[in-house]
């Protein structure tokens, strides 16, 4: 028999991490800290139930057909609307509905990326966007915002985009300052490199106030935006993941081409679900029910902070972070390799993220992410032991 082609080299890349903490979850008794995973009993269910059986009788045709593949206009109206200010006017044209926030950064790595050219990313830098882009084969160049030599023109210079969570980066948990903020929206617009802001996070503040959008620190007043940042949201951490409802706001020539990119890929995001988002949103649903998602995950946060304080300081550094889903905790001891730390601590019963998958170089083994919202406080608190366990056995190997 004739030997069959291989499966594309990109694939040689790959890393199982991602696999290995979504599957952690039918691991009977197995505390999984590694996903960025939200709290099933804060999505709205019966309101959800409710929105669906309506958009199926009422608006059958757009809810099971094809839909414009640049989403429902009422959507697209809705956000634009939504994140429109004095000086920041959005129209339908500036927005563009996804499969999901990871679709919108599927796209423009088909958009933006020829193999091999440069992206200049936060780092750490988010798992989703690297496996993403992984296709596309793409050199990167990090950007260390905390690095006090760090200088936002050069950073960017010669990239083809700059790529941020600015607020509660997923996965280091850090909120970019305002001015930091100002300083990359300066430096996009000075070197013309474009700027992606991705922000699933940026609603979940639990202490102090919410600081402005680059999207909004980068508008002009210009009667239809047409500035540097591609911003991109999702209704995943807002209302529930499974509707795999986001969208990407930018200037229309983004939006166009982005909007034949998703020709390609999947042609339309579900009707139903679209319809489902927009009864959500003019009923105030978000709205409603954040206070009670804060409550939860602000009481978890602490839960976990407090346990790893307990337990892990001897071993750990990290920061309590102001919002977000994740704690990033750097090792003391350097022969302490978080690869293999994973490894021994499934074997503890507890999944954590080593830092490796989140470098693009895959050089980091020093530090891991911690998830705090997925599970109550007494079942962090026995994970962050069984960590501490496994923490203690790594090393001893390592000894």
């Amino acid at each position: 028999m004739p030997r069959r082609p291989d499966f594309a080299r990109w694939l040689d890349e790959t890393n199982d991490v991602t696999q290995t903490f979504l599957a952690a979850g039918q691991i009977p008794g197995l505390v999984n800290l590694a996903g960025g995973l939200p709290e099933p009993d804060t999505w709205p269910v019966a309101e959800l139930s409710e929105f669906a059986a309506r958009a199926m009788s009422e608006y059958p045709a757009q809810a099971l057909a094809y839909t414009p593949i640049d989403g429902l206009p009422d959507l697209r109206d809705r956000i634009a609307a939504q994140y429109s200010t004095g000086a920041l006017r959005l129209t339908r044209d500036n927005v563009l509905i996804t499969t999901g926030g990871m679709q919108a950064l599927d796209l423009l790595g088909k958009v933006l990326l020829d193999p091999g050219q440069l992206v200049a990313a936060q780092s750490p830098a988010y798992l989703g966007a690297l496996d993403a882009w992984k296709p596309r084969a793409p050199r990167y160049r990090p950007l260390v915002f905390e690095d006090p030599g760090f200088d936002p023109q050069a950073g960017l210079a010669g990239a083809q985009f700059a790529y941020a969570v600015p607020n509660f980066s997923n996965p280091s948990g850090r909120l970019v300052p305002l001015e930091q903020r100002r300083a990359l929206v300066a430096a996009a617009q000075a070197t013309g490199v474009w700027l992606v802001e991705d922000d699933p996070y940026g609603h979940l503040y639990y202490d102090g106030p919410a600081l402005p959008h680059m999207l909004a620190l980068s508008a002009s007043g210009a009667a239809v935006y047409d500035g540097p940042v591609i911003y991109t949201g999702t209704f995943s951490k807002q209302l529930a993941p499974g509707l795999r409802v986001g969208w990407v706001i930018a200037a229309p020539k983004v939006i166009k081409a982005l909007t034949t990119a998703k020709q390609g890929s999947d042609m339309f995001t579900s009707g139903l679900c679209q319809h489902i988002v927009i009864e959500a949103l003019d009923r105030g649903l978000p709205e409603r029910i954040l206070p009670g998602i804060l409550d939860t995950y602000r009481a978890r946060r602490d839960a976990l902070c407090a346990a790893m304080a307990e337990h892990l300081s001897d071993h750990f550094a990290w920061q309590v972070p102001a919002g977000g889903m994740f704690v990033w905790a750097v090792a003391r001891d350097a022969a302490l390799d978080t690869d293999a730390l994973m490894k021994t601590g499934l074997a503890h019963g507890v999944c954590i993220s080593p830092s490796s998958v989140f470098d693009p170089l895959g050089r980091d083994r020093r530090a891991i992410r911690v998830n705090f919202t997925l599970n109550p406080p007494e079942v962090l608190a026995e994970g962050v032991r069984r960590l501490a366990a496994a923490t203690r056995a790594q090393l001893a190997k390592a000894a």
